[in-house]
């Protein structure tokens, strides 16, 4: 009797064991499925993901005034890093994650400095502008002093956005400047030539499919998208002249022919004010605002972390990414999902990304 109730109590074991392995392999499959829709997926495991609301941390100082600590990180884009599944929103973009920490700045009379951490290569040119409009929209209407603190990369789009500031540092190791403008595009005409595939698109306007990958652009081509892409780069000066006044416009013009600049250079051509560390800048704003104790703030999600005044919170937000073969695969060597995906179609940036061929 006491082995066959060993035998059932066993048999229960497996049944039970066996239940659970069929529900995770259910459930494997499930994101198997969703992955080979979305190419990847976000999984918030422990919620307070997306659509919680900002919460405030210390992450410097016991007392006094509040310096809010805004960081621009990694490629700009006015768009989701990932599309929406069933599991749950995509993580809020650059754009979308500034506004949303400057609108809840507003709801606080203490927030009175902006520290503005920025490491990005850049991004899109209407993502780079609507970041700085959002910046320079708030320190004029606070009336807060703002520093741009430089780190590894504020190229292009990532110097653009800190030209919002008042005063800008570089760390003693920053590369920045880039101050132009790329059009990105393939032409694999060749390629189809050789296998004999043809290109039948059929256009009505003798510029529709300018940029067309299928076909190689013609002069009259080159000239109009060449156009647009000068147009940028006027804007792009006149946002340098506006953030740096003191160059003067030929002086811009000069440096804004595309290169990089270490610390040193950009210090010595007057792109930056100083160089310094993230507690010089935190000094500075002090000094600034009269004071000789300051709380640095930093609004994140509640399961973000931020511990210190050097913890660094993506953007992106919070989640479980799982990256599938497929996907990696088909991406370029060493592009991030949101690069991957601005350059995937034709588009002008505000972006160094060295290896990108295109015009400036």
């Amino acid at each position: 009797m006491a082995s066959t109730a060993v035998a059932r109590q066993e048999t229960g074991c497996d049944r039970r064991r066996c239940g659970m392995t069929g529900l995770a392999a259910r459930f494997a499959s499930l994101l198997a499925t969703l992955a080979l829709a979305t190419g990847c997926i976000t999984i918030d495991l422990l919620g307070g993901g997306g659509d919680a609301p900002l919460a405030e941390t210390v992450v410097r100082g016991v007392a006094g005034p509040k310096i809010l600590l805004l960081d621009v990180d990694g490629v700009i884009d006015g768009a989701p890093s990932l599309p929406d599944t069933l599991l749950g929103a995509s993580p809020p973009s650059t754009v979308a994650r500034v506004r949303e920490v400057l609108d809840r700045a507003r709801e606080d009379d203490e927030v009175r400095a902006v520290l503005l951490r920025i490491d990005s290569p850049g991004g899109t040119a209407t993502a780079s502008e609507q970041v700085y409009t959002e910046i320079l929209r708030f320190r004029r209407e606070r009336g807060v002093p703002v520093v741009a603190q430089l780190l590894t990369t504020a190229a292009s789009g990532g110097y653009y956005v800190a030209m919002a500031a008042d005063t800008v540092q570089a760390h003693p190791t920053t590369v920045t400047g880039s101050i132009g403008v790329i059009f990105t595009s393939l032409n694999i005409a060749g390629l189809m030539e050789r296998i004999g595939i043809e290109d039948q698109t059929i256009t009505a306007g003798e510029f529709k499919d300018a940029g067309s990958p299928f076909r190689r652009l013609t002069s009259d081509e080159r000239e109009q998208l060449q156009s647009i892409v000068d147009d940028l780069h006027d804007r792009f000066r006149e946002v340098v002249e506006a953030g740096r006044p003191a160059l003067g416009a030929e002086r811009v013009r000069q440096l804004a022919d595309g290169r990089i600049y270490s610390a040193r250079q950009a210090l010595e051509n007057g792109l930056v004010d100083r160089i310094g560390t993230l507690e010089d800048a935190v000094a500075e704003l002090e000094r600034r605002l009269g004071v000789t104790a300051s709380r640095v703030v930093a609004y994140h999600r509640p399961r973000e972390s931020r511990r210190n005044l050097y913890t660094r919170a993506p953007i992106r937000g919070l989640g479980a990414r799982v990256e599938w073969p497929l996907e990696s695969a088909l991406a370029p060597a060493g592009m991030t999902s949101t690069l991957e995906r601005i350059l995937a179609r034709p588009g002008f940036h505000y972006l160094w990304w060295p290896g990108l061929d295109g015009a400036r």
